[in-house]
């Protein structure tokens, strides 16, 4: 079966579990072509990202003059489609602040991609997040392309589900994917219910081939992490009060932030402020490898979401042994157990989250070992990449044959 994968942005840094999603289907003998709209701009310091890098297919890289030749055979070939097609995007753009001719530029790189997707064989398209890159695979279906599906991971999307036309959208898909069961629930609020059946649920994944049995913990001081885009989603800010109190009692404990965004420059200026600079690092973007090593030297992940989807980096940690600990935020609790595999405190509670981090702190090792351990099954029993795969591929081959 040949499957495309439709991207806006694509690789990045923080988009490794679409890496590892195509890793699962390719290795079932699935075979997918990439493609995005542009490249990033983000520095890729993973090999494998920049291994994908030279397996993608930019379509605002093919020029002025291709993509003018792409609108003119698709308007030429079938008018009739291409005017249902104008007609669908004008209908995104009704409703979206992007406006018209952003969405003119969607039906263009739709014409481009029906093109190559046409030329490849393929039986069906995927895309990732129900912004612009769902829209180009609706777009490439109007104007008769092969089915398509779309994997929504929020918080974006629940957060603009009129202005993205998420449910157009969704109507249109073969399929929709959600990565947890609370987000099916927000899908399915915007659905009939005789509808709901089309929202499925496929976990991101991990691969743990790259995670083998886990080291012990270090043996002494107090070691955290916090891994993602630097962003107020993310809640990172809400770590610089929590660090104070904490060093407060702990004067060993130090916390290493991973990832990069809009928010570094409020917190280099919090970290000055309070003190923290021996205490709280800024490491920027890291290499998988390099994450896997800072999971396995530190006690625990901090993470202190205010909106989420479900993080690929809690399921990183606990396969890595590592407890959580996080907030009530949408499908973390599906994951971090309280008590079992970590703690889960209300988001924006700074008290509450430096209770957590020192009750962590007060446990035994043999303690933080077990919360480690029962962890790493819960996620290898949920989250194993190679079994999602199998999920997505038969979802995949059913849309397929619905034709």
């Amino acid at each position: 079966m040949k499957i495309a994968y439709i991207l806006n942005t694509y690789p990045q840094p923080s988009q490794s579990f679409i890496r590892r999603e195509l890793k699962g289907l390719e290795r079932l003998g699935l075979s997918v072509d990439r493609i995005a709209m542009r490249r990033s701009d983000l520095p890729l310091k993973d090999p494998q990202d920049r291994e994908e890098l030279g397996r993608t297919s930019y379509v605002l890289e093919a020029g002025k003059v291709a993509l003018l030749l792409s609108l003119l055979r698709a308007l030429v070939g079938r008018p009739g489609t291409f005017a249902a097609a104008w007609k669908a995007a004008m209908g995104l753009a009704a409703v979206s602040p992007l406006g018209r001719v952003r969405h003119l530029i969607y039906l263009v790189e739709a014409c481009h991609v029906l093109r190559l997707v046409q030329a490849g064989g393929v039986e069906h398209m995927h895309a990732h997040f129900g912004t612009n890159a769902a829209a180009v695979a609706m777009l490439v279906r109007v104007l008769g392309g092969p089915s398509y599906s779309f994997t929504v991971h929020g918080p974006e999307e629940f957060d603009a589900v009129h202005s993205l036309s998420l449910a157009r959208k969704m109507e249109e898909a073969a399929f929709t994917v959600a990565v947890s069961s609370y987000g099916r629930s927000q899908l399915c609020r915007w659905l009939p219910h005789t509808a709901w059946s089309g929202v499925k649920v496929v976990h991101c994944g991990i691969d743990p081939e790259m995670f083998p049995e886990p080291g012990e913990m270090p043996d002494k001081g107090l070691r955290l992490v916090n891994i993602g885009r630097l962003s107020e989603q993310k809640g990172q800010l809400i770590l610089m009060p929590v660090m104070s109190r904490v060093v407060g009692e702990v004067p060993e404990a130090r916390l290493t932030l991973i990832g990069d965004g809009e928010l570094r420059g409020a917190l280099e200026a919090e970290i000055s402020e309070r003190g923290l600079g021996d205490h709280v690092t800024l490491a920027g973007w890291q290499a998988e490898d390099e994450v896997r090593d800072a999971l396995a030297g530190c006690h625990a992940l901090v993470l202190p979401s205010f909106a989420e989807g479900l993080p690929m980096v809690i399921m990183e940690a606990m396969a890595a042994g590592r407890p959580v600990i996080s907030t009530y935020v949408a499908g973390i609790p599906e994951l971090v157990q309280e008590g079992v595999t970590g703690w889960l405190v209300p988001a924006g509670d700074d008290a509450a989250l430096a209770e957590a981090v020192l009750a962590l702190e007060a446990m035994s090792a043999e303690e933080r070992a077990a919360l480690g351990r029962a962890g790493r099954a819960r996620v290898l029993e949920r989250h194993d990449m190679y079994r999602e795969a199998e999920k997505l591929a038969g979802h995949f081959r059913a849309a397929v044959d619905r034709g």
